[in-house]
């Protein structure tokens, strides 16, 4: 390891045991010493294997309650799917041979658990052994506050209607200060918290989302990943993190940026993001995804030798970061996204949501594609 990290920092590192300090010196060090050192505990953890899964992304309605300033989806008068519509996007996304669908939409008025339940159940008697990852912390929270129901108890009944995994979404940044401007009326970090403890506890895991690069230090972002890891190390059930950079358009708080000359977080920032990731949840949380939708395709493509290890979904509708400016496309083919791995030197694997295998490739010209990429 280079001499500009301290031998000491390094081994904290390797056992799983970075500290708040360590991640505020790592961000001084060269750019490039940071990214070889999270490249090596990436190689370490998970090899050189970059996974992703074929899924697609279903959000149910642009309505909703809620008053979070960086949001450009919500519309008051916008669209609510009935379930027959619904279900006929689950019926497309099983034609692509997708194993997930991922199911979120806005907060509804009014709206309780059962028809989440609805939702799910419906999935499940059509398609058993489609992959349900759906309603983000902040949606539970919120149909249970509407069904009149303890958290633990909605969470049982999606458990045993067939909801198999969560996203960790509504994360934004785990810190008071910072949700009181960009989400007051969201659910406070410690009862985001304990929604995903609870999801864990009911045997629904997780992933980890961080939406960073709007008001927060960079202090406040290194304690999110802390509490992360406090989460895993408690549970073990969070099955990766997902470092999500801002959107600044289309939504009141990144107009306020642009009106003070701030922009998008740039591109070196986001990849130090991803590499003091991968170093504080090392032994943790071994697989770090990056989001093609938020980075673009090639900064995606080299944020694998900056720690991550997955490239996410191939998502066939992404709606909710093109209203914010996201300009990376609403879906991918499993071949470019073999391509992109390939390109990255690294082993293309498709992967169901808990991270198991499915094939070792799903597109069935890995043969050229491997050929070309290696040509590169």
């Amino acid at each position: 390891m280079n001499s500009k990290i301290p031998d000491e920092l390094v081994e904290r590192a390797y056992q799983g045991k970075s500290t708040k300090e360590d991640a505020l010196l790592l961000l001084e060090v060269p750019p490039f010493e940071l990214f070889r050192f999270a490249d090596e505990l990436r190689a370490l953890a998970v090899g050189d294997t970059v996974t992703y899964v074929v899924n697609r992304n279903i959000n149910f309605t642009s309505r909703c309650v809620g008053t979070c300033g960086f949001c450009a989806f919500r519309d008051d008068n916008g669209y609510l799917l009935s379930l027959e519509e619904i279900m006929a996007k689950v019926r497309e996304a099983k034609q692509a041979k997708a194993t997930e669908v991922c199911i979120q939409g806005g907060l509804l008025p009014d709206v309780g658990l059962d028809f989440y339940l609805g939702i799910v159940e419906a999935v499940k008697a059509e398609f058993p052994e489609m992959h349900i990852h759906a309603f983000s912390p902040m949606e539970v929270y919120h149909a249970s506050r509407i069904s009149g129901i303890k958290v633990n108890e909605a969470l049982s009944k999606l458990k045993r209607s067939g909801l198999d995994t969560m996203p960790g979404t509504a994360a934004e940044i785990l810190s008071d200060r910072v949700r009181k401007i960009i989400c007051p009326s969201k659910l406070r970090t410690a009862e985001w918290v304990e929604v995903v403890r609870q999801a864990h506890s009911a045997g629904i895991p997780t992933t980890a989302t961080m939406m960073y690069g709007h008001v927060e230090t960079p202090e406040e972002r290194i304690e999110h990943i802390l509490t992360i890891r406090e989460i895993q190390k408690e549970t073990g059930g969070i099955t990766e993190f997902v470092p999500l950079p801002f959107m600044p358009y289309n939504n009141p708080i990144g107009e306020k940026m642009i009106r003070e000359g701030k922009y998008t977080t740039p591109g070196l920032n986001d990849l130090k993001v991803y590499s003091i990731s991968r170093i504080l949840l090392h032994g943790h949380v071994d697989n770090i995804q990056a989001s093609w939708v938020k980075l673009g395709k090639k900064l995606a493509q080299f944020a694998l030798h900056c720690g991550a290890n997955d490239l996410g979904g191939t998502l066939m509708e992404e709606s909710i970061s093109r209203l914010a400016g996201a300009s990376n496309g609403e879906s991918i083919t499993v071949e470019e996204l073999e391509w992109m791995i390939h390109g990255a030197g690294r082993i293309p694997k498709e992967r169901t949501t808990l991270y198991r295998g499915v094939h070792e490739l799903a597109s069935r010209n890995n043969r050229r594609i491997a050929g070309c990429g290696a040509s590169e």
